[in-house]
Parts: structure tokens; sequence; C-alpha cells
């Protein structure tokens, strides 16, 4: 199971509409590691400005790679995390997560960072069993 829901917040999807809010916070409390990887990059955005700001360390353990990936695959929680944090997410290698301004000035970088010549040359032999 990728995230622990509360039984009120499963009985506000099967009643129809789910606040979004209390979703996030479900995300945020079911995978800790991927939320916090996630909120240092919008936050060194922020202070760092530029283009993106992304993450080439590997998760320290298998169930901490298991949240990037459940958080960044699934499209219902992607795009809660992209609107909660204002940010385009971008992913690479089971571990390169990347976060880009709602700017359209960085459209082109975005472009080259989801490219296939941008995963190509972001390949390494310590990456194979990831």
């Amino acid at each position: 199971m990728s995230l622990d829901v509360s039984p009120a917040l499963l009985e506000q999807a099967e009643r129809g509409e789910v606040d979004e809010a209390e979703f996030v916070d479900c995300v945020r409390t079911s995978l800790p590691y991927a939320w916090e990887m996630i909120s240092s990059l919008v936050a060194q955005l922020k202070v760092d400005g530029g283009d993106f700001a992304d993450n080439q360390t590997p998760p320290p353990n298998e169930q901490a790679r298991g949240q990037l990936l459940r958080a960044l695959a699934s499209d219902a929680i992607r795009g809660a995390l992209q609107r909660h944090f204002g940010v385009r997410l971008a992913f690479q290698n089971c571990h390169r997560v990347a976060v880009f301004p709602l700017d359209s000035s960085v459209d082109d970088r975005l472009a080259r960072f989801t490219s296939i010549r941008g995963q190509l040359l972001n390949q390494s032999p310590t990456l194979r069993d990831c």
C-alpha cells in the first residue's frame, strides 16, 4: 500500500469528492522521505532561484526509494504535490527529483531535463539496480 489512508479520508472518497488539502496531508504523513525531498528542493529553488533545483543523491535505502517512486509515478499524487507546492516535478533514475517553477521561461530547460537525451546522459553504472 502506498498511502496510509485514514477511515475519514476513505469515507470522503467513497462519498465523492475528496478535499485535496487532506489528500496532500495524507501524502505528507505516508511518504515522509519523498515529502522532505520535494519540500527541500522547493525551498532551495526559492532561495537560489534559477531554472530548477534537483537532487542527485540516491535515497539511503529501498524504503525511501519506494516512496519517491510512489509519489512521482502516481498521477494523482504527483499532480497534488505540484499544485500544493506551485512547481512542476521531473524525475529520472529512481532518485533524481527536480522541481521547476511554473514560469514558462524555463520550459526549454524542463524539456531538456525530461528528454530522451537527458535521460541517457544521466545514466551511470552505479544506478543500474534502481
